[in-house]
């Protein structure tokens, strides 16, 4: 009865609530309609846009209002379940921890149905070409294809281009890697600079002459170093169309390994450098060289305004396939694009490779020939053993008709008589006889061609928009007659092979080491981009000289071109010579420490409340990172903040991301007995666990303190650590296995040296346990009280006996990965605390560590893994982790692409083993009926799933010969490595079988935000312990939004614009969104996210606190264009998966 009573009171309530609400809504409604600028489009200031405001006005009330009563409601719900089941005591032997009691538990992650409609309707679409179909389609058995080896004899009519005539347009390009076999100011200072140079005395000669480019890096080194002479006659060539940037990127990065947060950031750099210094805006992309190819670069250029794109290295079987078929040319479409908004128009060079001898037909003999810098006397010649012969009036009509030849048997791979020859190689152009040789023999063929009506040819110099633009005036003449020319793609171009069972999956995990410092640099960079622009602000109001100068900004330019440098296609994928990482690695590092030391500024002027003190803390750091690493090549190591009892320590906790967030901080201090204060002087819970030196070593100077951090969304939040006793405090327990250390006096440590129980770890979540070796063998999830066989297990693989072998970019094994055998049994060290619980088992070559967090919101719902791995004494060998289980997920699996969307997979059993590796940039999941197993991962790796239930995830590889592609060396500079992930076990509801077949999946929004959290960690910031308390006073946090963004909102980057002249910065940001696409197939019932979804709207005045927008507006992914008819905006609405930038203004 009294139950009964307690409801009634509530519900009445909550009737009140709503009542009063809307009277509140509609008091409003008539007073306070917004002040900010109008919505684009709406009508002339009248009664109408009035009443049209008023109403949009009451929506978003209304919206507001649904969102806090089905909160109240769901409270009320888990309130009654909580009062019927009883109180439920967790198994685990601690108890279920601080931060339980939280609000944030009961609360119910509130989704708006209709953005569950996205996920559940994609994969309806049918476009001509889907990926996967193809791979069913094509046998794989590489027969011998005669002068085209991996192709076909192709033939045609005589009379073919009698109505028509051919078009050609031979494309001088070089290819200039920025870094390789030399390091980029090798290759500069020994190459580049001398092609640039040439490049504007030869092209004057002519013309006709024509050349193209595409790393901005490069141009925009040596544009520092010219003179004004120079400098205009690159503007008239540009001008007049003989020069073209194509793609205009920092780099033509990697799209196999890099996250779209950097190859926006290098596109962005490479853009902007172009409209400041030259006024060229890029409308082809050229990207030649890249392993593979994703969908994810096709989307960025699209929302860059590129309307046209090239790729080359595709699987040969693939390409042949698409020969046969004519369908080398095509509009590329993203798998889960429902309409054709994505489309963009793609060519695909169709032979083994973008040099001369396979770019002008099929017979490499035969167009070797006609790369006239190889002539005898040249320093190398023609593999194919028929030298190149230089044109004289003499040979010119054999010569241009054994080149026609070719000409016209490659165009007929295509459903156009336009035809794309490139003329060009790495780092060509570079002597000036070069210059001369090619363009003099070509000028003459070229004009023998056009000067014969009957071969039907008319030949040129063109750039790669002269190729597209003829291009789109023939499909244009087609569509006239009623004829669609090209078709529809939609998937993926990985895993690439250039010939028989070489598949490039080698790369996808070489040199983990940068890999992972690849993600934490870019972390660091978006963390110090957002905080810079905001500082910056209150630095303009007011007047801290010291912050407006242009130091910081420059350092954020140096980190942007030095991470943008990485990105390209030998940087991040590990395939460049031992001294070109290091000086990749040491670039990175370098620019980490500088950043650190943004965020630390940025961060100490925001908290500050007398902002003018920052002047006085200028010179020297006053927040510093919590940890430090110190040199390229090793792993970070944590500072120890030295304690006192009389004055408090100042951790200032930075949340990087937009949602707020309860996350575990740990740091090290050096006292085992402390009190944490929250902001309001509060003690925390906090767990107290030992530092271990070595395995069996307990430090005697440092402790590692770790508790619950409550920060607001892009928010930082202060913490007072004192040297105390409290009983807040909680020491973490030990239990070793198989060994033995010696008593503690702080900590109770129990030694087992037989065997007893079984070992477990439990949250409020799920409880796991171990095998003898300390490895993961089971799950139980406590949501349904079911168990689940998830077992870890480490594997090598060898490389082959055959001649060809494993090496930084190949995969080629032995065989099936073998078990993972220790020396000697594994010491097994289990922590059990208030905070987490962890199991530690040290292994000869990787120290492997899974632990649960004792907390109610995302971080108690994953398991999270971390391996730290050693393999710098083993040769030829790659180390494995398989995740196995029982989910009958039959061939199928999921890895995503470049942290942007899930791209589906199948593993074949007609192809090798190595061809079934795929790249993972951020997770792959398999999944049946009942579940879903997510493999979340913080570094890009190579992964497979070659058994049902499984994946296999590859840490390292330690190979000692080169494997033949230009290298010229091994993979044996191994180090240390850390790789971190989490796994994550999803139930799933409301599947059927044919969705299953969907060429589209999407992450859970918890996978999301879980990923979110792993690859941006919240940054603690002390206060350097020169500065005693009463020289300053902070806030006690500071949240830079005004609330949380929708859940499906992440903000990708909000980055300061360059000013027109100089090395500073602009009054403007890029405010870079992305809405994710999110599957609402799985429970969001106690996520603990204090966030909604709002189907992609959100109201400008309402994102920023103590910051006014004064102008925002639309621009295209790389601030290269902005709509015609552009004006500010009021509310930014975003599609499900759209990234969309915008320039902003605030003050």
């Amino acid at each position: 009865m009294k139950l009964s009573r307690q409801f009634t009171v509530f519900g009445s309530a909550i009737f009140c609530v709503v009542i009063f609400s809307l009277y509140l809504m509609l008091d409003r409604g008539h007073l306070d309609y917004p002040r900010g600028p109008r919505r684009e489009g709406s009508f002339p200031q009248g009664q109408l846009s009035m009443l049209q405001e008023k109403i949009d006005h009451l929506e978003r009330l209304l919206a507001e209002n649904n969102e806090i009563i089905s909160n109240i409601r769901d409270s009320v719900i888990n309130l009654s379940e909580s009062v019927e089941d009883g109180p439920k005591s967790s198994q685990g032997n601690f108890s279920q921890g601080a931060g339980s009691h939280l609000l944030s538990s009961q609360l119910s992650l509130q989704v708006d149905s209709k953005d569950c409609l996205f996920a559940s309707q994609s994969g309806n679409q049918h476009p001509d070409v889907q990926m996967l179909d193809v791979y069913d389609l094509i046998p794989f058995d590489n027969p011998d294809g005669g002068v085209w080896k991996q192709g076909f004899d192709i033939k045609y009519e005589a009379d073919e281009w009698d109505s028509e005539p051919l078009q050609v347009f031979v494309v001088p390009h070089s290819h200039n890697d920025p870094g390789w076999l030399k390091t980029f100011n090798e290759y500069f200072r020994d190459k580049t600079q001398y092609i640039f140079n040439n490049m504007v005395v030869k092209l004057k000669e002519d013309s006709s002459r024509k050349f193209m480019w595409s790393e901005i890096s490069y141009l925009s080194k040596w544009w520092d170093i010219i003179d004004i002479p120079k400098k205009e006659a690159v503007k008239s060539l540009l001008q007049n169309g003989q020069l073209e940037i194509v793609t205009g990127g920092w780099v033509m990065p990697d799209e196999a390994t890099p996250h779209y947060f950097s190859l926006i950031d290098q596109l962005i750099e490479g853009h902007q450098w172009l409209e400041k210094n030259l006024g060229v805006k890029p409308r082809s992309s050229w990207s030649i060289d890249p392993f593979g190819h994703s969908p994810t670069m096709s989307y960025l250029l699209k929302r860059a305004g590129f309307s046209h794109m090239l790729i080359q290295r595709v699987h040969y079987a693939v390409k042949k396939h698409f020969a046969l078929h004519k369908t080398l040319e095509f509009f590329w479409r993203q798998n889960w694009d429902m309409g054709s908004v994505t489309d963009i128009f793609c060519h695909m060079m169709p032979f083994y490779s973008y040099d001369i001898p396979h770019t002008c037909g099929p017979d490499p003999k035969i167009c070797c020939q006609f790369d006239f810098k190889r002539v005898p006397g040249g320093r190398f010649g023609c593999p194919w053993g028929v030298p190149a012969e230089a044109i004289s009036p003499g040979n010119v009509q054999s010569r241009a008709r054994l080149l026609l030849d070719q000409y016209r048997k490659k165009s007929k791979l295509y459903r156009t008589k336009v035809l794309l020859a490139p003329l060009g190689d790495d780092f060509r152009y570079n002597e000036y006889t070069e210059w001369d040789l090619q363009y003099r023999n070509y000028e003459q063929l070229f004009n023998y061609m056009n000067s014969q009506p009957q071969l039907n040819v008319k030949i040129q110099f063109g750039t790669l928009s002269d190729y597209f633009d003829a291009l789109d005036k023939a499909a244009a003449a087609e569509r006239k007659k009623g004829q669609l020319m090209f078709p529809v793609l939609s998937g993926d171009f990985f895993t690439y092979a250039d010939r028989d069972d070489h598949y490039w999956s080698g790369y996808f995990t070489s040199r983990p080491f940068y890999k992972r410092m690849d993600r934490i640099m870019e972390s660091h960079l978006r963390a110090a981009e957002i905080l810079y622009y905001f500082a910056l602000k209150q630095a303009q109001k007011y007047k801290i000289n010291a912050f407006l100068s242009p130091t910081h900004y420059m350092g954020l330019t140096e980190a942007r071109r030095n991470l943008g440098l990485f990105q390209h296609h030998d940087g991040i994928t590990g395939t460049a010579k031992d001294w070109v990482v290091v000086d990749y690695g040491t670039r990175l590092y370098h620019s980490l420490i500088v950043l650190e030391k943004i965020i630390g500024d940025s961060a100490s002027l925001l908290i500050l409340k007398d902002k003018n003190m920052f002047e006085s803390f200028s010179s020297d750091t006053f927040l510093e990172m919590d940890s430090k690493q110190n040199s390229q090549d090793s792993l970070p190591q944590k500072s120890i903040i030295q304690l006192t009892t009389n004055e408090p320590r100042y951790l200032v906790v930075y949340n990087p991301l937009e949602q707020a967030r309860n996350s575990v901080v740990s740091v090290y201090v050096s006292s085992p007995t402390v009190q944490v204060l929250s902001d309001s002087g509060k003690p925390v819970e906090v767990q107290v666990s030992a530092v271990w030196s070595d395995e069996r070593t307990i430090s005697k100077t440092a402790y590692e303190i770790s508790f619950i951090a409550h920060t607001p969304p892009l928010g930082l939040k202060v913490y007072k650590i004192l040297e105390s006793q409290s009983s807040n405090s909680h020491l973490a327990d030990y239990v070793l296995y198989k060994d033995k250390i010696e008593e503690n006096e702080i900590f109770n440590i129990k030694n087992m040296i037989k065997d007893v129980d079984a070992i477990t770890l439990e949250n409020s979540f799920v409880a796991l346990w171990f095998d003898q070796f300390g490895l993961m063998e089971k799950m139980r999830t406590k949501e349904d009280g079911k168990d689940h066989e998830i077992k870890v297990q480490f594997l090598w693989y060898g490389t082959t006996n055959k001649r060809d072998k494993s090496g930084a970019y190949l995969f080629l094994p032995d065989g099936k990965a073998q078990p993972y055998v220790s020396q000697n049994l594994p010491f097994v060290r289990v922590t059990r605390g208030r905070i987490y619980s962890e199991v530690t088992c040290f292994f000869d070559h990787v120290t492997h560590k899974v632990r649960l967090y004792n907390i109610q919101g995302i971080e108690g719902q994953s398991v999270e893994v971390s391996n730290i791995v050693d393999i710098r004494r083993v040769h030829n060998r790659e180390i494995v982790m398989r995740i196995s289980s029982k989910v009958n997920n039959q061939n199928r699996f999921y890895t995503d692409l470049n942290g942007y969307q899930i791209q589906p997979r199948r593993t074949m059993e007609k192809l090798p083993l190595q061809a079934n590796v795929y790249p993972m940039t951020t997770m792959a999941y398999i999944q049946d009926a009942e579940c879903r197993l997510t493999l979340l991962s913080a570094q890009s790796l190579g992964v497979s799933s070659l058994t049902a239930g499984q994946i296999e995830v590859f840490m390292d590889r330690r190979l000692m010969q080169d494997d033949n592609r230009g290298l010229g060396q091994g993979v044996y500079d191994n180090k240390i490595t850390a790789n971190l992930f989490r796994i994550l076990l999803e139930k799933r509801s409301g599947m059927n079988a044919e969705e299953e077949k969907n060429p589209v999946s999407y992450p859970s929004l918890l996978s999301h935000i879980t990923s979110s959290f792993l690859n941006h960690p919240v940054f603690p910031l002390t206060i350097n312990k020169k500065f005693s308390s009463p020289t300053f006073e902070l806030l006690s946090e500071f949240s830079l939004l005004m609330s949380s963004l929708p859940c499906d909102i992440h903000l990708v980057n909000m980055r300061t614009i360059q000013s027109k002249v100089g090395n500073g910065f602009s009054d403007e940001a890029a405010l870079i969104l992305h809405r994710k696409g999110f599957d609402c197939q799985f429970s969001s019932r106690g996520t603990g996210l204090l966030c909604s979804t709002t189907q992609g709207k959100i109201s400008v005045q309402k994102l920023f606190n103590k910051f006014s927008v004064e102008s925002l507006t639309p621009s295209s992914l790389s601030l290269m264009h902005s709509p015609p008819d552009v004006q500010n905006i009021s509310e930014i609405n975003l599609s499900p998966m759209e990234i969309s930038t915008f320039r902003i203004r605030l003050r």
